[in-house]
């Protein structure tokens, strides 16, 4: 292939055009529909993938990044990926039972007295 038919795969201010879609197998969403919240924490789990076939390397990248308990948006600022392929990849893991995510608390159950407690107690374990 020519160096003229390369450039058509890419766009100079935003990068590779088909990269993020080859990555998600052209899904927008997680396979079970359901949306990552950016503050769900998520985790590895330490299982080993029962189809490794269906994983691509981003897949463990990400996982690599969930080996400590993070939120789904500093998974996504740690990688170069997209936030809806992030998303995506990380719905897969999910299914595969190599990752877990946890809900944030909403915020109408957390009392501004309860978060001002909380952070005072940090600032006093500092």
């Amino acid at each position: 292939m020519n160096r003229q038919n390369d450039d058509r795969w890419l766009d100079q201010e935003a990068g590779p055009i088909v990269r993020p879609y080859a990555m998600t197998g052209g899904r927008t969403r997680p396979r079970n529909d359901a949306e990552l919240d950016l503050m769900a924490i998520v985790e590895a789990t330490g299982r080993v993938a029962y189809d490794r076939l269906r994983l691509g390397p981003e897949h463990f990248e990400l996982l690599e990044l969930c080996r400590r308990p993070m939120s789904v948006v500093d998974v996504a600022s740690g990688v170069r990926f997209p936030l809806g392929v992030v998303r995506v990849l990380l719905g897969d893991l999910r299914d595969e039972g190599m990752i877990v995510l946890t809900a944030p608390l909403r915020r109408e159950l957390m009392s501004r007295e309860g978060v001002l407690r909380e952070v005072l107690s940090g600032l006093r374990a500092l």
